[in-house]
Protein backbone atom coordinates (compact mmCIF):
# COMPACT_ATOMS: atom_id res chain seq x y z
CA UNK A 1 0.00 0.00 0.00
CA UNK A 2 1.25 3.36 -0.72
CA UNK A 3 -0.17 6.78 0.79
CA UNK A 4 0.66 9.74 -0.78
CA UNK A 5 1.54 12.98 0.97
CA UNK A 6 -1.74 14.65 -0.23
CA UNK A 7 -3.93 12.20 1.37
CA UNK A 8 -2.54 12.40 5.14
CA UNK A 9 -4.34 14.32 7.93
CA UNK A 10 -1.86 17.15 9.13
CA UNK A 11 -2.82 18.74 12.54
CA UNK A 12 -1.94 21.25 14.42
CA UNK A 13 -1.80 21.03 18.55
CA UNK A 14 -1.50 23.84 20.68
CA UNK A 15 0.82 23.43 23.55
CA UNK A 16 0.93 19.91 23.08
CA UNK A 17 0.48 17.75 26.46
CA UNK A 18 1.70 21.32 28.38
CA UNK A 19 4.33 21.95 25.87
CA UNK A 20 5.18 25.33 24.26
CA UNK A 21 4.14 26.35 20.79
CA UNK A 22 2.39 24.74 18.03
CA UNK A 23 3.37 21.08 16.79
CA UNK A 24 2.55 19.92 13.76
CA UNK A 25 1.31 16.39 13.13
CA UNK A 26 1.33 14.31 9.49
CA UNK A 27 -0.66 11.41 10.24
CA UNK A 28 -1.31 8.17 8.70
CA UNK A 29 -4.52 7.18 8.77
CA UNK A 30 -5.20 5.38 11.57
CA UNK A 31 -7.80 2.46 9.52
CA UNK A 32 -4.67 1.76 7.42
CA UNK A 33 -2.71 0.42 10.35
CA UNK A 34 -1.78 -2.55 11.58
CA UNK A 35 -4.60 -3.32 15.08
CA UNK A 36 -1.29 -2.71 17.44
CA UNK A 37 -0.43 0.40 16.03
CA UNK A 38 -1.76 3.30 17.68
CA UNK A 39 0.49 6.54 15.46
CA UNK A 40 2.83 6.62 13.03
CA UNK A 41 3.26 10.20 12.08
CA UNK A 42 6.25 12.83 11.16
CA UNK A 43 5.95 15.37 14.14
CA UNK A 44 7.39 18.62 13.49
CA UNK A 45 8.42 20.99 16.36
CA UNK A 46 9.28 24.73 15.31
CA UNK A 47 11.71 26.66 16.86
CA UNK A 48 11.24 27.35 20.81
CA UNK A 49 8.16 24.58 20.13
CA UNK A 50 7.92 21.43 22.83
CA UNK A 51 5.53 18.43 23.66
CA UNK A 52 5.03 18.65 27.72
CA UNK A 53 6.38 15.50 29.80
CA UNK A 54 3.89 12.51 29.86
CA UNK A 55 3.71 8.66 30.40
CA UNK A 56 3.11 5.62 28.12
CA UNK A 57 1.09 2.62 29.91
CA UNK A 58 0.17 -0.40 27.97
CA UNK A 59 2.28 0.82 24.95
CA UNK A 60 5.59 1.85 23.60
CA UNK A 61 6.42 5.19 21.05
CA UNK A 62 9.19 5.19 19.25
CA UNK A 63 10.96 8.54 18.06
CA UNK A 64 13.66 8.42 14.52
CA UNK A 65 15.07 12.21 14.46
CA UNK A 66 15.25 13.21 11.11
CA UNK A 67 16.44 16.99 11.05
CA UNK A 68 17.58 19.41 13.87
CA UNK A 69 18.76 19.44 17.12
CA UNK A 70 16.58 18.51 20.11
CA UNK A 71 16.57 18.26 23.91
CA UNK A 72 14.49 15.31 25.34
CA UNK A 73 13.60 14.35 29.17
CA UNK A 74 13.56 10.11 29.02
CA UNK A 75 11.79 9.75 32.52
CA UNK A 76 14.06 12.06 34.21
CA UNK A 77 17.43 11.96 32.01
CA UNK A 78 17.90 14.75 29.91
CA UNK A 79 19.63 14.37 26.42
CA UNK A 80 20.47 15.92 23.83
CA UNK A 81 19.14 14.65 20.19
CA UNK A 82 20.35 15.14 16.56
CA UNK A 83 19.17 14.28 12.86
CA UNK A 84 19.94 10.07 12.95
CA UNK A 85 19.32 9.31 16.67
CA UNK A 86 16.30 7.56 18.29
CA UNK A 87 14.42 7.08 21.76
CA UNK A 88 12.33 4.04 22.79
CA UNK A 89 9.87 5.20 25.83
CA UNK A 90 7.32 2.79 27.33
CA UNK A 91 6.53 0.42 30.39
CA UNK A 92 4.85 3.19 32.14
CA UNK A 93 7.59 5.75 31.45
CA UNK A 94 7.66 9.36 30.45
CA UNK A 95 9.66 11.87 28.35
CA UNK A 96 8.84 15.09 26.52
CA UNK A 97 11.13 16.64 24.02
CA UNK A 98 11.37 20.45 22.89
CA UNK A 99 13.42 22.10 20.20
CA UNK A 100 16.23 23.50 21.00
CA UNK A 101 17.77 24.87 17.44
CA UNK A 102 17.23 27.63 14.89
CA UNK A 103 15.64 25.23 12.59
CA UNK A 104 12.84 22.76 12.70
CA UNK A 105 12.77 19.67 14.67
CA UNK A 106 11.62 17.02 12.49
CA UNK A 107 10.76 13.52 13.75
CA UNK A 108 8.70 10.05 12.77
CA UNK A 109 6.58 9.32 15.87
CA UNK A 110 5.50 5.18 16.07
CA UNK A 111 2.90 4.33 19.01
CA UNK A 112 2.71 0.42 19.32
CA UNK A 113 0.69 -1.22 21.81
CA UNK A 114 1.97 -4.02 24.35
Amino acid sequence: MVIKAHEMEVELRERMRGGNGTVKITHIGKEQLPSKTRLFAKITLEKGCSIGFHQHTGETEMFYFLKGRGKVDDNGTIHYVQAGDAMFTGGGKGHSVENCGDEPLELIAVIVLD
